[in-house]
C-alpha cells in the first residue's frame, strides 16, 4: 500500500514478508505513524486501521495472527486465527497454513521472520534479550520441525531492532550473559564506568548460527536512533514520554 514502508530481506525472496516500519499509519501524537500496539494508549479505531494497512501490504486478504507477547522462549502453532481475547502468550508463531499471516510487534527487540519454501512453512519471533538468551529462536525452528520443516533449508531474517550504539546495560546484565556462555562477551563493548553496549542482533544471529541455520541475513537498522522509520520503547523512554508505538514484522503463505 503506497505510504506503507515494507522491508524486505534478500534471504526470505519469494515469501510473503516484510518488516514495516512506521510510515503510512494514521495515528497521531506521540504514537504517530502506523502504530500497531493495542497496549499502548492510542485509539483503537486507528490501530485496526494500522493492521488492516500492514495486512494490505504484504498478503492482502489474509486474516493476522498474533500472540500475547511475554518475552518468554514459546512458541506455538497456528492452523486458525485466534479468537479476540484468545491469543497464546508466546512469543514465536509457526504454522504452514497459506492464507494466515503471522504478526510480531516490536519497539527496539528484534523481530525474526523464518522461512522453509520447500516444506511451506514459515515463522515470526519476537526476540528481545529475555526471549533471545531464553531461546525463543531455537523453540522457533522446533515449532517448524514438528510441522515438516528442516533447519538446513530454514531461512532467517533478524529485522531492526536496537543497535549496540544505543544500547546501554549494566554489569549484572552482562554477567548473565557471560554465565551462560562466557563467549558471549563478545557482544558487549566497553561502554560508561560499569555499563557496557549490547549487540542483541549480533547475539541473535548467533544463536540462530548456533541452531544450525545455513541462511540469516540481518537488515542492521537500529529502531532507538531512526525517529523518523521506527518506534522505539528505550528512546522513548529516555525522554520521559508517557506512551510509545509499536511497529510489526509480518511473514505469510500466499493462498
Amino acid at each position: 500500500m503506497s505510504g506503507v514502508e515494507t522491508i524486505r530481506a534478500r534471504a526470505l525472496d519469494g515469501v510473503a514478508h516484510g518488516f514495516l516500519g512506521r510510515a503510512g499509519g494514521v495515528s497521531t501524537g506521540l504514537v504517530a505513524g502506523l502504530n500497531v500496539g493495542t497496549g499502548s494508549n492510542d485509539d483503537p479505531a486507528a490501530i485496526a486501521e494500522n493492521r488492516c494497512r500492514a495486512v494490505r501490504a504484504v498478503l492482502p486478504g489474509a486474516p493476522l495472527v498474533t500472540a500475547y507477547q511475554v518475552h518468554s522462549a514459546d512458541a506455538v502453532s497456528v492452523i486458525a486465527p485466534f479468537e479476540d481475547g484468545h491469543r497464546p502468550r508466546a512469543d514465536a508463531l509457526a504454522t504452514r497454513r497459506p492464507g494466515l499471516v503471522l504478526g510480531i510487534l516490536t519497539a527496539d527487540c528484534a523481530p525474526v521472520l523464518f522461512a522453509d519454501r520447500e516444506a511451506g512453512v514459515v515463522a515470526a519471533a519476537h526476540a528481545g534479550w529475555k526471549g533471545a538468551i531464553g531461546g525463543v529462536t531455537d523453540s522457533t525452528i522446533a515449532a517448524m520441525e514438528a510441522l515438516g520443516a528442516r533447519r538446513d533449508r530454514i531461512a532467517a531474517a533478524v529485522g531492526p531492532c536496537i543497535a549496540r550504539a544505543s544500547y546501554e546495560v549494566d554489569a549484572a546484565f552482562f554477567q548473565r550473559f557471560c554465565e551462560q556462555d562466557p563467549a558471549n562477551e563478545r557482544f558487549f563493548a566497553d561502554g560508561q564506568p560499569e555499563h557496557f553496549q549490547f549487540d542483541l542482533e549480533a547475539y541473535v544471529v548467533h544463536r540462530l548460527a548456533l541452531a544450525g541455520l545455513r541462511t540469516i541475513e540481518a537488515l542492521g537498522m537500529d529502531t532507538y536512533a531512526n525517529e523518523a522509520r521506527f518506534f522505539s520503547f528505550r528512546r522513548a523512554t529516555h525522554r520521559g514520554e508517557p506512551d510509545y508505538g509499536r511497529q510489526i514484522s509480518l511473514i505469510g503463505l500466499a493462498g
